[in-house]
């Protein structure tokens, strides 16, 4: 046996993780301040000594404050706690090999592809140990990259392998954020650190059912998908190619082999029944809320799945046991208690070009007989060119301009003057029965200026498809969904609600606030197992999708 073997050998046997500090910081007071002090073991080990030396030069060799600099840094000081011995290897005979614990680790990384995750990203060449036998350094450069990729399966589990903004702009969620520091302490120190990281995944009861649907998806037997194509609506009497597939996908017989093109009325009225039985509206019209919900959990791929996992590990881990819960592809907003739907309504959501924010925030405010401050885009691209400088139009459709916090005459305007793209006031629109957001709001302050509201429209919740709006969320049943939200909230209720309806605007500032979610699933599962699908909106589950697979 070689020197440098033998000396790798040595490395392996000199001390047990038990025998290093597990902390490469302490906290201590220096003229009664508290501070952060490095300790930093000296590296005795042949093996620690090399560790030591490619991590000394990861860390210096990295640009300070980037975050390869931090993560060396962080590896630095974390081996730096442990004298620089390694924690995964061990002596195994004349091999050196896995410990137990990350042999855990390693059938954790196997099995990624079950968690929605990819074994490719963590089982990398770098941790080729058979290759680095006999070569310290390669050995040294295995046990460092076993530690990165137990980190890197953490975050991915906890937060997503995705960025939400890398999706779109209007997805401002903030997924769970692991302590590195914290997180290198809990794998060293853990009895189990692969049950450690497995508890890293999302524990939400849709997520698990996700989960269960993905292993059937890879290990289960092949279920036939009958996909119904998208394409144009289909309405009685109408003829459309897909027609045969519709038909075999909802297990009917055709009579007449001359109308197997055409949408006769035995299919209109399986349609109908299909879309009583899952809560669309029962128009019979084939359209893309209905084609998604036909193709459901047969018609959602792999990739689907995985995509709406990773959707719920941008969520927050803690919905509130009370919260409100908007599905954006949907078009449904409900309120939860303690896993349970307390009420559930429809929703008109933002269109394709003003698409609904996802983010989650908390309700603040209930707001009776609103105004509607008119959004400068809205005044800018839709009210003033309407206008055409007739200051008559604002007062016949109860809008007012202000102008240094006041309310100015229309007719004081010099409208042949005023640049349009940037007018000298604001619009906004008294309360009454015509006003844009009804007769109340549900109001939670944001980056994007959304909320909950009423609406005069109400002709668009008989719609299946009912993206409409300018971005913010319409409630179909605003006392009901009042109602609901307000039933822990000690200072508010219905009855004073309707009470304060007519008159002036009443603000209401809740005791109790509420976590409100605005969120983007195309899978949903019910509690008892069963899966529903819903039409791509915005184009957000294609585009995280292609990045997933990129």
């Amino acid at each position: 046996m070689g020197y440098k073997f033998r000396s790798v050998i040595l490395a392996m046997s000199i001390a047990s993780i038990s025998s290093f500090g597990a902390h490469a910081q302490e906290a201590v007071l220096v003229n009664g301040v508290q501070a952060t002090r490095v300790v930093i073991g000296p590296a005795v080990s042949p093996m620690a000594k090399i560790i030591k030396a490619g991590l000394r030069d990861d860390y210096y060799g990295a640009k300070s404050g980037t975050r390869a600099w931090k993560n060396a840094q962080g590896l630095y000081y974390f081996y730096g706690a442990r004298s620089f011995e390694p924690m995964w290897l061990q002596n195994n005979g004349d091999q050196v090999t896995f410990s137990p614990k990350a042999q855990e680790i390693v059938e954790l990384f196997k099995k990624a592809e079950f968690e929605g995750l990819r074994t490719s990203d963590y089982l990398t060449d770098q941790l080729d140990i058979d290759a680095a036998q006999g070569d310290p350094q390669m050995l040294a450069h295995v046990e460092v990259a076993f530690t990165d990729a137990a980190i890197l399966y953490a975050k991915h589990a906890a937060g997503g392998r995705i960025a939400p903004s890398a999706v779109s702009s209007t997805i401002t969620l903030h997924p769970t954020r692991v302590d590195l520091a914290k997180l290198r302490v809990d794998l060293v120190s853990s009895d189990n650190p692969a049950a450690l990281l497995q508890s890293m995944h999302p524990t939400q009861q849709e997520f698990s059912a996700l989960r269960a649907e993905l292993a059937k998806r890879i290990a289960g037997p092949k279920i036939e998908q009958i996909i119904v194509p998208d394409g144009k609506l289909m309405k009685l009497g109408k003829t459309d190619e897909r027609l045969p597939v519709l038909r075999e996908r909802l297990g009917l017989t055709l009579d007449d082999p001359a109308n197997e093109f055409i949408y006769d009325q035995l299919a209109e009225d399986a349609i109908k029944d299909f879309q009583t039985s899952i809560g669309l509206i029962a128009d019979g019209v084939v359209g893309p809320a209905t084609i998604a919900a036909l193709n459901g959990a047969h018609g959602a791929s792999a990739q689907d799945i995985v995509a709406n996992m990773e959707r719920w590990r941008w969520m927050p881990k803690n919905l509130g046991d009370f919260h409100v819960f908007v599905n954006i592809p949907e078009f449904k907003l409900q309120v939860v208690k303690s896993d349970k739907v307390e009420h559930a309504t429809r929703v008109v959501v933002g269109k394709p070009k003003h698409m609904t924010p996802v983010f989650s925030d908390e309700i603040e405010h209930v707001v009776v007989n609103p105004y509607w401050n008119v959004p400068s885009s809205i005044a800018t691209t839709e009210l003033l060119p309407s206008a055409n400088g007739n200051p008559g139009y604002f007062d016949s459709r109860n809008y007012e301009l202000l102008a240094g916090g006041k309310v100015i005459n229309a007719s004081s305007v010099d409208w042949a003057n005023i640049n349009p793209k940037n007018p000298p006031f604001r619009i906004r629109q008294r309360p009454g029965s015509g006003n844009a957001l009804g007769t109340i709001k549900f109001l939670f302050p944001n980056q994007h200026s959304v909320y909950l509201h009423d609406t005069p429209s109400k002709s668009l919740f008989s719609r299946t498809y009912r993206a409409y709006s300018h971005g913010c969320v319409r409630v179909h049943n605003p006392l009901e969904f009042a109602d609901a939200l307000l039933r822990y909230e000690p200072s508010l209720n219905l009855s004073q609600i309707k009470g304060m309806m007519g008159g002036n605007e009443k603000w209401n500032n809740l005791k109790t606030h509420v976590p409100v979610h605005l969120a983007y699933f195309t899978l949903r599962v019910d509690p008892d197992g069963t899966v529903r699908s819903f039409g791509d909106v915005y184009g957000h589950h294609k585009k995280l999708v292609d990045l997933l697979n990129s």
